[in-house]
């Protein structure tokens, strides 16, 4: 091969490496920030084991479908405060897109669940004191949690995603005494919940994505489930499967 054409050979594979490398700097970048239900838990795939990360959550299917490069950091079991200390150190000026889902663990909710399933227990007071704390605790949290994002973020279009009520008042599940008057209440608290985190992303200029509607006759103990009910192993339980976050993604995916 002459020196020549070696030299044009050379150039162009160089040229073809640049420009891939340039393509993936170029992606935009995506964060995703959270709690179970924005890690994958119910998916029951994990790629990660502290956290429960899974490659079938809404986040990567975000991903994949968008171009984006992800930077996965949601974590099962986190309250606004874990989000604050430990997730939201992955935004920058340049992050372009920015998922949310926490509030539930700050005042107890899946705790809750899982007393109102205890046989011959009425979890009433239960699910009232854990909605108490919305008012006296988790609306600071999140104006606190919110400026750190857009702060931290300035540029990025931010979507806080909501909770989807879980029951229809059937009780499918012999295991999990969970009253249709409970699973009335359950619901209508994830109402609450849902209407305090819409309220406070609004205040901060933030998107809310209302999953509530969608997820209308996918509730546990509907034909079409994309919520677990009683589940082994119990960490499943009362969480988004697969067909969930595919209805997330696709609830998301117009906001990005």
């Amino acid at each position: 091969m002459g020196k020549k054409l070696l030299l044009a050979v050379l150039t162009a594979m160089l040229g073809i490496t640049l420009a891939g490398t340039a393509s993936a700097a170029a992606q935009p970048g995506y964060v995703a920030l959270g709690d179970s239900y924005a890690s994958g838990v119910g998916t029951r795939t994990y790629i990660d084991a502290t956290c429960k990360r899974s490659s079938y959550a809404y986040a990567p299917l975000l991903a994949g479908r968008l171009g984006l490069a992800l930077d996965f950091q949601a974590c099962s079991g986190a309250k606004t405060g874990d989000v604050l200390s430990k997730q939201v150190g992955a935004l920058s000026t340049s992050t372009r897109f920015v998922t949310l889902s926490v509030g539930g663990n700050d005042i107890g909710f899946s705790g809750v669940i899982e007393k109102c399933a205890l046989p011959f227990y009425n979890c009433t007071g239960d699910i009232n004191k854990a909605l108490a704390l919305i008012s006296s605790t988790l609306n600071g949290a999140l104006d606190n949690l919110y400026t750190q994002i857009h702060t931290r973020a300035p540029n990025a279009t931010v979507v806080v995603v909501g909770y989807p009520r879980l029951f229809n008042g059937d009780e499918c599940n012999l295991l999990a005494r969970i009253s249709s008057t409970e699973q009335g209440q359950l619901n209508a608290g994830a109402d609450q919940l849902d209407n305090a985190i819409k309220a406070r992303a609004a205040a901060h200029g933030f998107v809310f994505e209302d999953v509530r509607t969608a997820f209308t006759g996918h509730a546990v103990c509907d034909k079409v489930e994309w919520l677990n009910g009683l589940s082994n192993p119990t960490t499943e339980s009362y969480h988004p499967n697969r067909d969930g976050h595919v209805a997330f993604a696709n609830l998301l995916q117009p906001l990005l």
